[in-house]
């Protein structure tokens, strides 16, 4: 039997520039492919209407074009801190987004790893803990017939709130003395259950627009504001990501914090747009008219400087939330803000 004949010196080398050409191509190619896309998780409400904003506008697209980028922006919409900081450490997600808690419970839980850090706050707003008990005036009148609902349990901004305000009202080592009746419910069904009275739901932790929808109703009333807890206004939700990301996307990154600067002026220069972009973004029953009512409320701030988050952060470490205390906030936020007066 014949053996087959054996490339040549030339065919050889022939296969080889080509077999190099194609790793030096790939090599070429692979960081122009990341640049250029992000995936972004929003959540439920108007705490995250700057992103709302940014979507309608699209404004990252905008600032993407402007540093010579095309930028594909994918959207996906969870519910609670913990499922945020899930979907971005397998890798689904570039961006969350949720409160200062989930936060600092990620920060935290990946230094010298992802090394997760904020990118920037997304507002200031008072969090309400409401109620259709008549009985419940103080968290002492809950009883294990009540039932609260948070969008996450134990770590979202909400439970962190429930326990700071728990030890300031009934005394210190009682920060996790509710916990027990907390359940775990997104912010729309959470209001449809309470209103409502099933599920065994009679109180919820929530933010704008929910808590305002529920104090409508003649049977809610108002236990605290989130602000009475912490002593004044402060930073409810930030947005945060990996080290990698951004080391490895420079373009991308800095296209989305010059769109959010954009969208968070934007918001505050004209609250009639920002309205409009709200509604687009967000189906549901309330009208222009009742957004305008929140956004002219002088409680709820639009802004990228964090606001009294080292509050969370001492508290959470006290309690064994968190293994490592942060030094400031600059600890946990990306450099972009530390010439700013965060807190």
């Amino acid at each position: 039997m014949r053996q087959p004949r054996r490339p040549s010196r030339r065919a050889f080398a022939a296969i080889a520039a080509s077999v190099m050409g194609l790793l030096m191509t790939s090599a070429i190619a692979a960081p122009a492919a990341a640049e250029g896309r992000i995936r972004i998780a929003e959540q439920y409400g108007l705490g995250y209407l700057p992103l709302h904003v940014l979507r309608h506008n699209q404004l990252i697209e905008k600032h993407g074009k402007a540093l010579g980028l095309d930028i594909a922006v994918e959207w996906v919409q969870l519910s609670g801190g913990a499922a945020m900081n899930d979907a971005l450490l397998s890798g689904s997600i570039d961006l969350g987004s949720a409160g200062v808690g989930p936060l600092l419970t990620i920060w935290d839980r990946t230094r010298g790893n992802a090394n997760v850090k904020a990118i920037a706050s997304l507002n200031d707003m008072p969090l309400f803990l409401t109620t259709s008990n008549p009985k419940v005036k103080t968290l002492k009148d809950f009883t294990d017939a009540d039932k609260i609902a948070l969008p996450a349990v134990k770590v979202g901004v909400q439970a962190r709130i429930l326990q700071l305000a728990a030890e300031k009202e009934l005394g210190a080592g009682k920060h996790d003395a509710l916990d027990k009746l907390t359940v775990s419910m997104p912010h729309p069904d959470a209001t449809a259950a309470l209103l409502s009275g099933s599920g065994g739901i009679t109180a919820h932790l929530s933010g704008p627009p929910f808590q305002y929808q529920q104090l409508d109703d003649p049977k809610m009333h108002k236990v605290f504001s989130s602000y009475d807890v912490l002593g004044g206004q402060h930073s409810f939700n930030l947005i945060w990501s990996k080290q990698s990301f951004r080391d490895d996307n420079p373009k991308t990154y800095r296209a989305f914090l010059n769109a959010l600067r954009e969208a968070m002026d934007s918001i505050n220069a004209d609250h009639e747009a920002a309205a409009d972009a709200y509604l687009a973004q967000n189906k549901g029953s309330l009208d222009k008219g009742y957004i305008l009512r929140l956004l002219n409320d002088p409680d709820i701030r639009f802004t990228v400087t964090p606001n009294r988050t080292e509050v969370f952060a001492d508290f959470m470490h006290k309690v064994g939330a968190i293994k490592n205390k942060p030094a400031s906030w600059k600890d946990y936020f990306f450099d972009d803000l530390h010439d700013g007066a965060g807190s």
